[in-house]
């Protein structure tokens, strides 16, 4: 399983939600890069990095900061927040992202993500899947469809896509645990690379969603909270 610690973005600095709502934001660090390479240097090799002004703002606002740690460090970038156009795709890609994460307009425009899928390929196109309660959210998790989360990937699954990040928005920086049993229905009612997202608390979580079957984690509060430390990423890597 890929262990992809994440790092949130707003006004360039590295920050965290809990379940999402900006009003909750906390710094943990005003340098990403800084951030980044630690994670490198402790033997990671995925990061996760989200654009959450862009989320809000519908385009991409933090590239810069994309551009800098991928021409300073080696971490293969999965990047997501704001990509909404043809424009905003390549400036990810040309900012140096290996790959974009595909929330909101996957649910807004599936014409746009599929061409996307045609043009780029499914490597280089994750589907982003956050719900609450089971249906999809969308614009910074601001937003909630009747969309079904299983039905959501079931579709993309079909149209191509090969992995999905879930993230169940009541467990995100909750560290109280990963949505595991809603992660067991996914898998067992799809073919799709799950990379769980959301809930991670302690090494015990990441056996778990090991255990499960996942791709990969996406880490985040608990790695700033000192619940997981860099020490143990570098053992588990």
């Amino acid at each position: 399983m890929r262990l992809i610690p994440a790092i949130d973005i707003i006004d360039g600095k590295c920050v965290r939600l809990t379940k999402g709502d900006y009003s909750t934001t906390k710094i943990y660090n005003e340098n990403p890069l800084e951030v980044a390479k630690q994670f490198e240097a402790h033997g990671i090799k995925h990061l996760h990095m989200v654009d959450l002004d862009g989320a809000k703002a519908k385009s991409i606002v933090n590239y810069k900061v994309l551009e800098l740690v991928a021409s300073k460090t080696s971490l293969k970038i999965d990047f997501g927040g704001g990509i909404k156009s043809d424009e905003d795709i390549k400036v990810a890609f040309n900012s140096g992202a290996q790959q974009i994460t595909a929330g909101s307009i996957a649910v807004k425009n599936k014409a746009q993500v599929l061409k996307w899928l045609s043009t780029y390929g499914s490597d280089k196109i994750i589907l982003g899947a956050d719900c609450r309660d089971k249906k999809i959210a969308t614009q910074g998790w601001t937003e909630t469809s009747s969309l079904d989360v299983i039905d959501f990937i079931k579709d993309y699954e079909l149209a191509g896509i090969k992995s999905v990040i879930c993230t169940d928005i009541s467990k995100d920086g909750m560290l109280e645990g990963a949505s595991e049993i809603l992660y067991k229905e996914i898998m067992e009612q799809t073919t799709i690379n799950l990379i769980a997202s959301g809930g991670v608390a302690n090494m015990d979580d990441l056996y778990s969603l090991k255990a499960l079957g996942c791709e990969g984690a996406i880490i985040g509060k608990a790695i700033y909270e000192g619940r997981i430390t860099m020490k143990q990423l570098e053992e588990l890597c």
